[in-house]
């Protein structure tokens, strides 16, 4: 837990959690963690802004009553109903009773289906503002990004954005609150961006939306329920969700994503020769073994890379299980406008390429290159698997 007042009378409470293996019980984040921001403005009402998951609630409350009683807050701000920020809604209740919930329309059905609770709420319209005494609070609905019932919170006094999970990212970072607390932020802006690709992703266009609407807010500190808060130079964090929603439009980077399964090496044969290829001509790849790498580190290159190569031997007549379940979750999370290739071995029959085009039309992308190959990746055959290498990856470079 890090507490840290961020400004006169905003006081922020980061609880970490390191020991949940997935979030939204799919997401890999034991390696790294995640946290749960919350945050307290005292003023005349003293408001708290998200909380947390349930199973933290007891160092949350703790946390906020050595800062204020807890029956003296008036207000408690659930900008998002999920339960990572919802879950101490419970705890809190039982402990300030007469709390206020301000909340979105669409949210009050979902207090009384996750919690039960049916009074003492507040709905805010969309721009609507309330004075706390010196402070106003505005309020900005963001629907879809990622539930419909989102929305933010923004103190006008102190420019401060209230994001939740808009501008989050992966990562437990104890006593590193603020962007300005790390030497380099390479390594954070990859768990930002890993968290873009596996919960927001889908809904870039909402992204996109909301980014134009909160910008003329021209907020000054940004403030999420996960991972840092952006104090030094909140731009580069909206500038970056801005480059990442846009990927959608296909707009994406020359560079290739390589994912591959391979039963007894001979795919995998292929594949390196197919990545002799690609470097040869001097394009960037990302490899992935599927049967190794989590989904969830996959979605970021295919994300932000315009070039996918599919490598998967035929299994039972039809495409490898691991490529089709990584292509699946392509097409659910919108990763569409792609320019693709294949390449894979066969023992008793093919399959696996005419499944893979079936798969990825609706997706819209255009598999130019494709080389099916019978039993071991042969001589004659890693000579073809280059050149379809250094082809793609020519074309990468100059068919956008």
């Amino acid at each position: 837990m890090t507490t840290r007042e961020i400004v006169e009378n905003i006081i922020a409470f980061s609880v970490d959690d390191r020991t949940s293996k997935l979030f939204e019980g799919l997401w890999p984040i034991q390696a790294d963690g995640v946290t749960y921001n919350s945050y307290l403005i005292q003023d005349e009402k003293n408001v708290l802004i998200d909380l947390s998951s349930e199973f933290k609630s007891d160092v949350l409350m703790d946390a906020v009553s050595a800062r204020v009683d807890l029956s003296r807050i008036d207000y408690v701000v659930v900008n998002h109903m999920e339960p990572d920020h919802s879950g101490a809604l419970k705890a809190l209740t039982r402990l300030a009773p007469n709390v206020q919930i301000i909340c979105t329309p669409d949210a009050t059905p979902m207090l009384d289906s996750y919690y039960s609770i049916r009074s003492h709420i507040r709905e805010v319209a969309d721009g609507e503002k309330i004075s706390i005494g010196k402070r106003t609070l505005s309020f900005h609905h963001t629907p879809l990004v990622h539930w419909p019932e989102t929305m933010v919170t923004f103190d006008e006094s102190s420019g401060t954005l209230f994001s939740c999970d808009i501008f989050g990212g992966y990562g437990a970072l104890p006593d590193r609150l603020y962007d300005s607390d790390l030497d380099s932020l390479d390594d954070y802006l990859k768990q930002a961006l890993r968290y873009y690709s596996n919960i927001l992703a889908k809904f870039s266009p909402q992204v996109s939306r909301m980014i134009e609407k909160l910008t003329r807010l021209a907020p000054r500190i940004i403030a999420p329920s996960h991972g840092l808060i952006w104090k030094k130079n909140p731009q580069l964090i909206v500038d970056l969700y801005r480059k990442w929603s846009d990927y959608v439009k296909g707009d994406n980077e020359p560079r290739a994503t390589l994912i591959y399964a391979s039963m007894y090496g001979n795919t995998a044969n292929a594949m390196k020769a197919v990545v002799r290829g690609l470097t040869s001509v001097d394009v960037p790849v990302d490899v992935f073994n599927v049967a190794e790498t989590h989904l969830s580190y996959i979605l970021p290159s295919l994300w932000t890379n315009h070039g996918v190569v599919i490598g998967s031997p035929t299994y039972e007549g039809n495409i490898f299980p691991g490529i089709r379940h990584i292509l699946m979750d392509a097409g659910a999370k919108r990763i569409f406008n792609k320019k693709a290739a294949f390449f894979g071995s066969w023992s008793w029959s093919s399959g696996a390429l005419r499944e893979i085009k079936a798969m990825v039309e609706p997706y819209q992308w255009d598999v130019t290159d494709a080389l099916e190959f019978e039993g071991a990746a042969k001589e004659s055959v890693l000579e073809q698997a280059e050149k379809l290498g250094a082809a793609f990856g020519r074309k990468l470079k100059t068919e956008r």
